[in-house]
């Protein structure tokens, strides 16, 4: 009563700025997750899920894997579902196939998709045709992933984006993740798919934190493969990208925006299926298109993208030709400034927007 009492004696505005400092509880900051965690976590959950999920790969098990990827996992599900593999991939993607057709389902990890040109076959011949040759009797449910595209410092043989030369094939399905919530949703859809999916990740991301949504926390956690996601509303011009160049996108519409130009960035997620729809619609909105990709420009994503959008109901709806960001069609030099010159930059982005918008 006499803290009461006290309370009553004191000026009105005294009173409710103590109330509010005594009751006021400030939100819990939101929980940062990196995009080598999610993929981790994503995991784990389908592997404590599903008995018949299994991972192999070059130092997936007791290393925890290249990139720590797979930190954990063999000590929490041991020798027969972490597996250990010689370096051999056209050995392990075949066994991988195998035991696919078997009823497993396994996630096969390339250390690096570059190295998926050793076993191109197997993803290709045999595990993207197969459910079509055999009549839709044989269903091939097996992940492919690992890091895709240019890294840093390492040089033409190590820095391909294998989006347009997966993306180009009937029988997968190819998704590229971006930030924590896109890994996490994309790699739990993508092992429950009955289809060989192809996760293309990104090394420059793995150690990068994003703010991970509650959703994304839960187990029953999924993104739908084939649909993109609208990152930030806009009206000037529809920027679509994939994997790490979102934030590119992000980093330049940022930029634009203070000088009253409105980006609309769509994260594709998705390269196979592609959600030309969402895109469609965007460009209908803006009457503007640039894409923009880590990848060569002959016969890219970009490339792609246009082609359908040229062919489709988006078409009239252009002021101006839509404009490619991409990389240098070269091999990826090792020189750290040729490198940089050689991948698409923020300022790359903002001069292509400005070029469409005839700014």
């Amino acid at each position: 009563m006499a803290a009461v009492s006290g309370l009553l004696r004191r000026p009105l505005e005294q009173v409710s700025g103590l109330l509010r400092r005594r009751f006021h509880r400030t939100a819990p900051a939101a929980l940062q997750v990196t995009v080598r965690e999610a993929i981790n976590q994503g995991m784990d959950e389908e592997l404590e899920r599903d008995e018949k999920v299994f991972l192999l790969g070059e130092e997936v098990a007791q290393y925890d894997g290249a990139y720590k990827v797979s930190r954990g996992l063999w000590k929490k599900y041991g020798d027969k579902r972490i597996i250990d593999t010689p370096i051999s991939e056209m050995g392990f993607a075949g066994i991988a196939v195998g035991a696919a057709m078997a009823g497993l389902r396994p996630i096969c990890e390339f250390m690096t998709f570059n190295f998926s040109m050793q076993a191109i076959d197997q993803v290709i011949n045999s595990a993207a045709k197969t459910y079509y040759m055999s009549g839709g009797l044989q269903p091939v449910p097996i992940v492919f992933r690992g890091p895709n595209g240019a890294s840093a410092g390492v040089a033409a043989q190590h820095s391909q984006c294998f989006a347009a030369w997966y993306g180009h094939c009937p029988g997968l399905k190819v998704v590229s993740p971006w930030n924590s919530e896109d890994a996490k949703g994309l790699i739990k859809s993508a092992i429950r798919d009955n289809n060989p999916v192809v996760m293309l990740e990104n090394e420059l991301m793995y150690g990068v934190p994003f703010e991970f949504p509650s959703e994304a926390q839960s187990k029953d956690f999924l993104i739908p493969i084939g649909k993109a996601k609208i990152e930030r509303q806009g009206t000037h011009v529809t920027v679509v990208s994939h994997s790490r160049p979102v934030g590119h996108c992000l980093e330049a519409a940022t930029v634009l925006s203070k000088e009253g130009i409105e980006c609309e960035v769509i994260n594709m997620r998705t390269i196979r299926p592609m959600d030309i729809e969402t895109i469609e619609a965007s460009v209908i909105k803006t009457n503007h298109l640039v894409t923009v990709e880590g990848g060569w420009p002959q016969f890219g994503v970009g490339a792609e993208i246009c082609a359908r959008i040229m062919e489709g109901p988006a078409f009239n709806f252009l002021d101006a030709p839509a404009v490619r960001v991409t990389g240098a069609d070269v091999p990826m030099p090792y020189a750290k400034i040729l490198e940089d010159n050689s991948v698409p930059q923020v300022k790359d982005i903002i001069f292509a927007i400005k070029k469409t918008l005839n700014i």
